[in-house]
């Protein structure tokens, strides 16, 4: 059969708004910077034609053998790199905010954690349909079989969450660990225990970081006026939070958006990209896009995105094979959860938490780690009709 070529062209169509977009965003950074306006475009061309290459040659692969090879590979490989970054020199690392993220390699850099997503859908999809059957269980086995997954994904939580001080990867994979074992065959009760026991680590993480509190702080001064109105004055008065430090991103990100209205200033128009928000490109890449061709515009962009994720459940759906079917449903869970968690955070309905739309937003490890991903997907959609 042959490979989902809507899928390739949707994929590619998305990377290309993204190079788009990567130019029209970055006016100021680039003066900031004392750099070329076509700096940053560059940068994203080059990574933009090597994802697609790279997606189509994994697409072409025998997906008997490449697959299980790739899935491996990346797990391991950038498992280990993220292990030793930190014991690594600064001449080899990029450090921002005390934290090690980036692994410099000659002419670029080198995110981990973007690839190892990847190979921790892999393991989980590999591990899960080996050892989670859908015969019924105990609450207490199923805690026991499970008990080696909170282990790893402990290591994994201190890698990325506290090496890297990076929690929104976190969520997405804790979300994308839960979820794929609940359809991997996880009773009910299990994944609602799943889930309460993934909100107080949440939380644990939260309190016991001074960075984190602050930041939900600034979060909560910007929507409190709204949610305390419902409450009676004496337990508004006991939540709301004084003497906090603005939350200008989210301010801006508002009036990008209520900017652009329904058909936008126009591409290259936008105002919010001249200093307002320095990271309009990566982190608040849909609000400036909103800016500039509007609601419609943007609304046209999500719909192509979702039409993306929906072919990758579509293939999963139709998969006959329960590890390549639960991997499939992994990937679409990365891209579907990181675009929620973006969108929601520029909008002010949760804190901001430094999350890549995928495909769209500037850096390079996103965007190539998200191909290979949709590659390997293409690759596996050979075995399916549809």
């Amino acid at each position: 059969m042959a490979v989902d070529k809507t899928l390739f062209y949707i994929s590619i169509a998305l990377i290309t708004i993204g190079i788009v977009f990567t130019f029209s965003l970055t006016t100021y950074v680039s003066v900031l910077q004392d750099v070329s306006q076509f700096y940053f475009f560059k940068k994203q061309l080059i990574a933009g034609l090597l994802a697609i290459t790279l997606m189509w040659l994994i697409s072409r692969m025998n997906p008997e053998h490449g697959f299980t090879f790739l899935g491996f590979l990346f797990f391991g490989l950038f498992l280990f790199l993220m292990t030793i970054m930190h014991f690594l020199p600064p001449t080899f690392v990029t450090e921002v905010g005390g934290a090690k993220r980036w692994i410099k390699v000659p002419g670029f850099s080198i995110a981990p954690v973007e690839f190892f997503k990847v190979g921790f859908v892999f393991f989980l999809a590999w591990s899960f349909s080996r050892k989670i059957q859908h015969d019924a269980q105990s609450l207490k086995e199923e805690l026991i079989t499970f008990l080696p997954y909170v282990a790893a994904f402990s290591v994994v939580v201190y890698l990325i969450a506290i090496m890297q001080n990076d929690l929104g990867q976190v969520i997405v994979l804790g979300l994308s660990l839960v979820i794929m074992a609940s359809m991997a065959g996880t009773s009910a009760r299990f994944f609602m225990l799943a889930i309460f026991s993934a909100i107080a680590v949440f939380v644990v993480t939260i309190v016991t970081s001074d960075h984190r509190i602050l930041r939900i702080k600034s979060w909560w001064s910007t929507i409190q006026d709204f949610i305390l109105s419902f409450l009676p004055d004496s337990l508004a008065d006991t939540l709301r939070v004084k003497d906090t430090i603005e939350a200008y991103q989210i301010s801006n990100s508002f009036y990008a958006i209520k900017n652009g209205g329904f058909l936008g200033e126009g591409l290259g128009n936008g105002t919010i990209k001249l200093g307002y928000l320095t990271e309009v490109h990566t982190d608040f890449v849909l609000a400036g896009i909103a800016e500039e061709i509007g609601v419609v515009g943007l609304s046209l962009i999500i719909g192509l995105f979702f039409w993306m994720v929906f072919r990758i459940f579509r293939i999963a759906n139709r998969l006959e094979n329960r590890m390549e079917s639960l991997f499939v449903l992994g990937v679409g869970l990365l891209l579907s959860l990181a675009f929620f968690i973006n969108s929601y955070g520029i909008t002010g309905i949760t804190p901001i938490k430094g999350i890549a739309v995928p495909l769209l937003s500037y850096g390079g490890s996103s965007l190539l780690a998200h191909a290979i991903a949709i590659g390997m997907v293409l690759m596996l959609s050979k075995k399916v009709r549809l």
